[in-house]
């Protein structure tokens, strides 16, 4: 990892709805435009579920790895993972 800079990462983001309390993952490099992008409609995807905010990060250093690991975290298996991972604050959430 040594002399990787910031601005080389590749992000692999989790987004929650604070309208339907669901979730959309996707992968970025630019965390701040990318929400900036959700959060005023440009994605097709999430423009009728804002507002929406980051509740898990993951970052890479290459590309395909971002983009194989935000496939993954699509799956049952990943969706399983997540629910772990994020077990506090989802239980925080449903109270």
């Amino acid at each position: 990892m040594s002399g990787s800079r910031i601005s080389n990462w590749y992000y692999v983001y989790v987004l929650q709805s604070k309208t339907d309390k669901g979730f959309y993952i996707g992968f970025t490099k630019n965390l701040k435009s990318r929400l900036k992008q959700h959060n005023t409609r440009k994605n097709f995807s999430t423009k009728t579920r804002i507002p929406l905010q980051y509740v898990y990060v993951e970052a890479c250093l290459s590309k395909y790895d971002a983009k194989r690991r935000e496939r993954y975290l699509k799956t049952t298996q990943g969706g399983r993972f997540l629910k772990l991972r994020l077990k506090e604050f989802i239980r925080n959430v449903e109270k």
